[in-house]
């Protein structure tokens, strides 16, 4: 397609070349103008501006003029076209977007970056945009770039297991890369890259085989996820345990209307002064309504329904549950 449209510019080219230059040495043979009047006169006819002639034409020069203009508004006017079909080409539009997006991704800052748009991918970014979390997708689907982008989501078109392509997509400025492809092969490449550019980066994978598992895990993955085993062991739960399973599925963490939700809260957004207290004398349950499900300490130790004498320590993290209209007291209230 590019190489049809290049033909034809320099096809359209060369025809307005030779009009020009028929033009001039008509005008300078055929009237016996002078090098300059011959161009002068060229350049009026056809352009079509209308400007008077240099001197009165004769019955043949009339003619000749007659058919250089309208020589030259059929050779224009596909020139133009042509011009016109480049300039807003699928590719053209391609690099105007892929510029736009390579400016709005130098100025992010703590975003996630998505690799590959397949079913894991279009989910995480569902839950990202819920969360009006910041992110960048990579996809090396040139037509599933141009299909979604209009939805308005940044696309890094390329192989996410370059480093350049990394790069583009801001990976040393990122918080988070989400390796969503169906590969583990190339999950496994992109998360050993990622893991070199960007050593403070947490990187959550998805893998097919449980011998992928560990694998990723060694590679420098802080969290791999299993989407077929978690397909599995969810759909044997409805059979075992099918009312436990409901109640879980009914809890929420996108904010969804008439459902549970469930919010985590860091440390420094209900110690704002950094003075360590304990969970009685927080009162959450009074203040948002909320109950305190879970607590995560520094050193990523997980404690279900904590004591309330225990003392949240810096960089910790507590888990909430609640109505969404208790959830969202408790984000007005905490500025989470």
């Amino acid at each position: 397609m590019r190489f049809l449209i290049s033909s034809k510019i320099y096809g359209a080219i060369i025809l307005v070349f030779i009009v020009f230059l028929t033009g001039v040495l008509g005008f300078r043979f055929l009237s016996e103008y002078t090098w300059i009047d011959a161009i002068y006169m060229t350049v009026i006819t056809v352009a079509t501006v209308g400007y008077g002639e240099v001197r009165p034409l004769d019955p043949a020069e009339k003619m000749f003029t007659s058919a250089l203009i309208l020589s030259s508004v059929f050779i224009l006017g596909y020139a133009f076209s042509v011009i016109t079909e480049h300039v807003f080409s699928k590719n053209n539009i391609g690099n105007l977007r892929e510029k736009r997006v390579q400016k709005k991704v130098k100025t992010m800052k703590n975003h996630v970056v998505v690799c590959g748009y397949g079913r894991n991918g279009k989910q995480a970014v569902q839950k990202l945009m819920a969360y009006k979390q910041p992110f960048v997708i990579i996809e090396l689907n040139e037509e599933i770039v141009d299909r979604y982008s209009e939805d308005h989501l940044l696309f890094i078109h390329g192989n996410a297991s370059e480093d350049e392509v990394l790069i583009r997509a801001g990976i040393r400025n990122a918080s988070t890369l989400i390796c969503a492809l169906p590969s583990d092969a190339d999950n496994l490449f992109i998360v050993l890259s990622a893991r070199q550019i960007n050593p403070k980066l947490k990187i959550i994978s998805r893998a097919t085989e449980e011998s992928s598992y560990q694998k990723l895990k060694l590679a420098g993955a802080d969290n791999v996820i299993m989407p077929d085993k978690i397909g599995g062991d969810h759909m044997a739960s409805l059979v075992v345990v099918p009312d436990l399973v409901e109640f879980l599925d009914n809890l929420s963490v996108s904010g969804e209307h008439d459902s549970i939700n469930v919010e985590q809260v860091p440390f420094e957004k209900i110690c704002t002064d950094g003075v360590e207290l304990a969970i009685m004398d927080l009162d959450l349950r009074k203040k948002t309504g909320c109950s305190i499900i879970g607590y995560k300490s520094a050193d990523g130790e997980y404690i279900v329904n904590p004591e309330p004498s225990m003392v949240l320590k810096k960089d910790s993290k507590l888990i909430l549950i609640g109505r969404p209209n208790q959830i969202d007291k408790l984000k007005q209230l905490y500025h989470v």
